[in-house]
């Protein structure tokens, strides 16, 4: 299995940690941006269709909370399966930005910042 390492492209447009994930680690996901299959995700689509590198980057949002694409039900059902809370990732990215981000959650070994 890969190291997980420091790395900005392997942070999710919904602002999860790709490099800390075991199935992307073993080479059996391209990640959320290589991830053509991914179509489904209402959260990537809009990203790449506004330019964004993740959702900490929208102008159209004042507060991520009110993103129906991100908070929807599904989010919600991901969150709770997951434990994650995505906002709380966007949230980091924007006060400190994304090399920091990448550093951090790298440095403890996790995708998300923990609920």
């Amino acid at each position: 299995m890969k190291p997980i390492v420091a790395d900005t492209d392997l942070i999710a447009f919904c602002g999860l940690y790709c490099g800390a994930c075991k199935r992307l680690r073993r080479d059996k996901c391209p990640g959320c941006a290589g991830n053509e299959k991914a179509s489904w995700c209402a959260v990537r689509t809009c990203c790449l269709e506004h330019g964004y590198r993740s959702c900490a980057d929208c102008s159209e949002m004042d507060d991520i909370a009110d993103c129906a694409k991100l908070n929807g039900f599904m989010a919600k059902v991901f969150g709770f399966v997951f434990r994650s809370d995505r906002n709380a990732c966007l949230s980091r990215i924007s006060e400190g930005g994304y090399e920091a981000f990448a550093e951090h959650m790298a440095e403890h070994g996790i995708q998300t910042i923990p609920r």
